[in-house]
């Protein structure tokens, strides 16, 4: 099946997204809309010509809605102690932006969606993929206009995320809280969208219509909320800006921290949102956390952690400056900080070589999913050119190169009925294109692979569900009115031991 949304792997695709999440206001997280978009006009551009055929803008919605149709996208399956979606097909969509007005499609490929070479677009666009204002693109050389709008439709593949359950911890008329499990992004973002908390809630719990009040990183478990309606959204987020809302942290560090209570003030800077590094600098914003010391086996601490602000990374970065990193930290406990890792803000490495160290390192690792970075840019923060569409380390089957005569003759037939608002899966066969090919998953369910789709073609390596996570832990949140708690994780207790499997 096809499905439909504005979410986008690349950062100019992402732009129309980014702009609904400024609009849904502080502390939450645009949603997309509903399938139904507004009736569609003919509008004479300026410069005179044919008329184009160019929808109106959405409607900004500033709730998350997402229906049974995006539901029904696609569904989950279960295979190692992880939750894996099955690839499915989807529509990235954007209208044009003012620096693309009189450049071809072309060269807006080459110059801002360079995940795939321009070959895969070429062939995308004879396999009907490629769609402007709502007709197929025959030639990509047609120069864009204002409010040109583009679809283009993808093959899409998530990353596995731990299949231990979101834990329901209160819910009632005005709120949901969970006990969120490590490694699940809170709302679709990056190459996630299924393989999240809001679409988990929507389709197995049947919550919708939720409304993020605050977020954790993907790799934090714990006390999530969500507000049920816009007023009460709005009500705790005034809480959050008067810093009313008290917060505490669990995590396992490095080494022996020390018995007395530590308060880190470092400032903190974002190195990078495309690969979602921070580090302490005197030009980063200001922030506050206190650290507390509960136990200590000899190796690594249990240490309490109070934020006072919600900067990015926060804890982990205070106490990588600290010089006890979180145990299991995919960024902050990496060799490629250098040989003090980071403590004392020591690093003798340039923002761009420490991003290059750290995608090579988890490259050599095979651990690339830990970082939180998109196909574009892990090429743009590495330099490379040859690394697989989303510079994971993988194993090739026989991967054949995209080549502008891998598709058939000019005339392909497109697949898409303009009058719908969902798709089925282009049948290519029409085309000249090699048709999709089945596979099996491990638990014996047939899947089809894309002829077009370079992950089709890609064995990758599953993490394990112990890889998937790490030790830090949102334990409670408490509010002027309310209160919320999950249980101490097994990992940090006090008889706990390294060795032991993590109970998921």
């Amino acid at each position: 099946m096809l499905c439909r949304g504005l979410l986008c792997p690349a950062s100019a695709w992402r732009s129309l997204a980014m702009a609904e999440a400024t609009a849904a206001g502080p502390g939450r997280e645009g949603g997309e809309q509903e399938d139904t978009p507004p009736a569609a006009k003919r509008r004479r551009l300026q410069g005179g010509g044919a008329e184009r055929f160019v929808p109106p803008p959405r409607k900004l919605n500033p709730g998350v809605s997402f229906s049974e149709a995006h539901f029904a996208e696609t569904s989950y399956y279960f295979e190692g102690g992880l939750r894996k979606v099955r690839p499915y097909y989807f529509d990235f969509q954007t209208y044009c932006k003012g620096r693309w007005v009189g450049k071809s499609l072309l060269h807006v490929f080459a110059s801002e969606f360079r995940a795939h070479p321009l070959a895969y677009y070429r062939v995308a666009a004879r396999a009907g993929r490629l769609r402007l204002n709502e007709q197929p693109v025959r030639d990509l050389d047609v120069v864009l206009k204002n409010n040109d709008f583009l679809r283009n439709t993808a093959h899409r593949h998530e990353p596995p995320v731990t299949a231990q359950p979101i834990q329901v911890l209160a819910e009632n008329d005005e709120m949901v809280v969970v006990d969120k499990p490590s490694s699940l992004p809170v709302h679709p973002c990056g190459r996630f969208r299924h393989n999240t908390v809001i679409f988990i809630l929507g389709k197995e719990h049947d919550l919708k219509e939720l409304h993020t009040i605050h977020r954790l990183d993907r790799m934090t478990s714990g006390v999530l909320m969500f507000a049920k309606t816009l007023e009460v959204s709005k009500r705790i987020d005034e809480q959050v800006r008067q810093r009313q809302l008290e917060k505490e942290y669990v995590c396992r560090v490095l080494g022996e921290f020390p018995e007395n209570e530590v308060v880190c003030e470092e400032p903190i800077l974002v190195v990078s949102y495309k690969v979602g590094v921070c580090r302490v600098d005197p030009k980063g914003k200001s922030c506050k956390t206190v650290f507390q010391r509960l136990s200590y086996n000899g190796k690594t601490s249990v240490v309490k952690c109070f934020p006072h602000t919600g900067r990015t990374h926060q804890i982990r970065v205070h106490l990588q400056f600290l010089g006890h990193p979180i145990v299991n930290d995919p960024i902050y406990n990496m060799e490629a900080w250098g040989p003090a890792k980071g403590k004392g803000g020591k690093i003798d490495k340039t923002d761009e070589e420490l991003l290059k160290a750290l995608v090579e390192e988890h490259n050599a690792k095979l651990s690339f999913d830990m970082l939180d970075i998109s196909e574009e840019g892990l090429k743009l923060s590495t330099g490379s050119k040859d690394q697989d569409s989303s510079g994971s380390c993988t194993q090739t089957v026989e991967v054949t190169a995209i080549t502008e005569n891998s598709c058939g003759t000019e005339d392909s037939k497109s697949q898409e009925d303009s009058s719908q608002n969902s798709y089925s899966k282009p049948e290519t066969s029409e085309t000249g294109c090699e048709e999709a090919s089945p596979s099996r998953t491990l638990d014996g369910d047939i899947e089809e692979k894309d002829p077009l789709c370079a992950e089709c073609k890609i064995i990758r390596q599953d993490p394990s569900p112990k890889e998937l996570v790490m030790y830090l832990h949102a334990l409670r949140y408490k509010g002027a009115e309310f209160e919320y708690c999950s249980k101490m994780p097994d990992w940090a207790l006090e008889d706990w031991e390294e060795c032991q499997e993590l109970k998921l």
